[in-house]
């Protein structure tokens, strides 16, 4: 067991900001003695550690207790997001490195911007929060979703993946045409109807991660054709301005 000034000696998290993180329930002490000392063990330190990393990647304390506090909790799985994530901001910072050095070495500033987009880890780190935090969202999913057969969320799936099919027929159109509008409006619909309210906020957040390039992307591009997600990126874009 260490006391609170050991803890913040052995990782650099001051005393105040423990103190906080105890007053607001995102890491308790594991015992106080009766002269009133925190103390933390081993498991205490390890789910300090998991806030590191959270803030590490600027997750807010309301979202890193939504997630640890989860009932569904696996620290395996939010370890593997953790890495993608760090993963994510390494490349980042690669590319703003190779950026820096290139202005270095010509002395010219170029107009490209690219090296400082985040985008993708934003989106993923959107997709991390909706699956681990505690969200009214995640809670009205599992509600519907639980005692369901397989074959019922395959059929849920199937319907999804149906209105992207459809999107694809038009995907070389105008994303803000009414026929677009109104299969994102289905869309919006769907969700609601078969896995959680589906917000405009939440909707547009959906839209994003679209266009992530990991798998979300490649099935909505393989049932709909080459470039599906884009389109429905920005049909929902337009939809939820």
């Amino acid at each position: 067991m260490k006391t609170v000034n050991q803890v913040s000696k052995l990782t650099g998290v001051s005393v105040r900001t423990l103190h906080h993180y105890d007053a607001i329930g995102l890491l308790k002490p594991t015992a106080i003695t009766e002269s009133g000392y925190r103390l933390y063990d081993d498991a205490a330190l390890g789910r300090l550690q998991t806030i590191l990393f959270f803030r590490e990647l600027e997750f807010s304390l309301k979202d890193i207790s939504r997630i640890l506090d989860n009932p569904n909790f696996d620290f395996h799985t939010v370890l593997d997001d953790q890495i993608r994530l760090l993963q994510l901001r390494a490349e980042q910072l690669n590319n703003l490195i190779s950026h820096a050095r290139q202005i270095q070495k010509t002395g010219v500033i170029p107009m490209d911007f690219s090296a400082f987009d985040h985008s993708k880890q934003d989106r993923y780190a959107a997709e991390a929060k909706r699956r681990w935090g505690n969200t009214d969202a995640y809670k009205e999913f599992e509600q519907k979703t639980a005692g369901q057969s397989r074959e019922a969320q395959q059929a849920a799936g199937d319907g999804l993946m149906a209105i992207f099919v459809r999107m694809g027929t038009i995907r070389t159109t105008d994303p803000g045409s009414p026929e677009a509008q109104a299969l994102v409006k289905e869309l919006q619909d769907y969700i609601t109807d078969h896995y959680y309210t589906c917000t405009k906020q939440i909707l547009k957040g959906l839209g994003m991660m679209y266009i992530a390039g990991d798998e979300m992307t490649a099935n909505i591009d393989a049932a709909g054709g080459e470039g599906t997600a884009q389109f429905a990126h920005e049909a929902i874009d337009i939809y939820c301005q």
